[in-house]
């Protein structure tokens, strides 16, 4: 089997995480890295054992020694990158969030138009508790009705890109609320128009950065969601319920679990989640199993290379309605209370 050769667009921190990922993955290959700074690019690919660095990402993406590209940058310059890479007929795994729905569905063209595939880096979509949690939540608690997020981790340093407006424009909103808006796609399936969404924002003082927020997002149909998210609440949440007729789903560790999850290494965790019905007592409720030896950015990587080897597969096109609703999402909610 002929592994995936992938370059990496970026240095920073989490592009660090997904080099570490692919270590793990058998499909996929590390094999060249461009960053805007050839210094840091030569440092990522001599602690990752990196053989190419190229000076700047178009001669990357134009090299033949690359299948795909895992685009790791600010939210301004990734669709630039990404439709470049796609015209030189590389797979796409793009770092979300994206500067609009717009943006994102140029990308996703320009995928479909040059025969290659399309996938946004969200991880917790491709945890294997995701995939149980759907597969039994109507048998377990009924359809779903409703979903509440609550997404927090303690970040308040005014150097980091975050909090720099001219680059990351929607701050704790894009960073955050992303996965907040994922869940709604993930759980809550929407097919009915959006009825209204609203919310407030919280802007750091000094650096007019969004730092913490909150919403409602209603649906034609009835289904709705909650959130919460920011920086500056000095501690970490990840805090899940979905809303079924019969019951609910709760976890404390949606966006990264606490098993595996890149900030957190608890290796007696058992992932999972708690279903409660009726008028249970805490005692009462059940845990209901999905453990892994695995970390979710390793099943990404592994979904990512699967995912190329088919292009007009149902998965490369759930991947992008995924991506598409999310972004929509999110480009509501911030034109509703920027």
């Amino acid at each position: 089997m002929n592994k995936l050769r992938l370059g990496i667009v970026g240095s920073g921190m989490i592009a660090g995480i997904i080099a570490n990922a692919i270590k793990q993955v058998e499909s996929i290959e590390l094999v060249a890295v461009a960053s805007r700074r050839p210094v840091s690019a030569k440092a990522f690919a001599d602690e990752h054992g990196i053989n190419l660095v190229f000076d700047t990402w178009q001669e990357m993406l134009a090299s033949d020694s690359i299948d795909a590209i895992y685009v790791a940058t600010p939210t301004a310059s990734k669709e630039e990158i990404a439709i470049y890479g796609a015209q030189n007929k590389k797979h796409l795994l793009v770092e979300k969030p994206y500067s609009s729905a717009k943006s994102l569905e140029n990308m996703i063209n320009a995928a479909n138009v040059n025969g290659v595939s399309f996938m946004d880096a969200t991880h917790f979509t491709h945890n294997p508790r995701t995939k149980v949690i759907n597969d039994i939540m109507e048998k377990e608690i009924g359809a779903p009705q409703a979903v509440r997020t609550s997404f927090f981790f303690p970040f308040m340093d005014k150097t980091n890109i975050r909090f720099d407006t001219s680059k990351e424009p929607t701050g704790a909103v894009g960073d955050m609320t992303w996965y907040s808006m994922r869940a709604i796609a993930e759980y809550l399936k929407p097919t009915a128009p959006l009825k209204l969404i609203s919310g407030a924002i919280v802007r750091d003082e000094e650096t007019n950065a969004v730092i913490r927020g909150s919403g409602v997002a209603v649906f034609e149909d009835g289904k709705s969601s909650t959130f919460d998210f920011g920086y500056n609440v000095g501690t970490c949440l990840m805090d899940l319920d979905i809303l079924g007729h019969e019951g609910v789903f709760s976890m404390s560790d949606y966006v990264l679990d606490w098993k595996n999850g890149f900030a957190f290494d608890n290796q007696d965790h058992v992932v999972g989640f708690t279903k409660r019905k009726e008028m249970q007592q805490p005692s009462e409720h059940q845990y209901i199993e999905a453990d892994s030896s695995e970390a979710q950015s390793v099943f990404m990587m592994r979904n990512f290379a699967a995912l190329t080897s088919d292009v007009e597969s149902t998965e490369n096109a759930k991947a992008q309605h995924l991506a598409l609703l999310t972004q929509t999402l999110l480009d509501a909610y911030w034109d509703a209370v920027a």
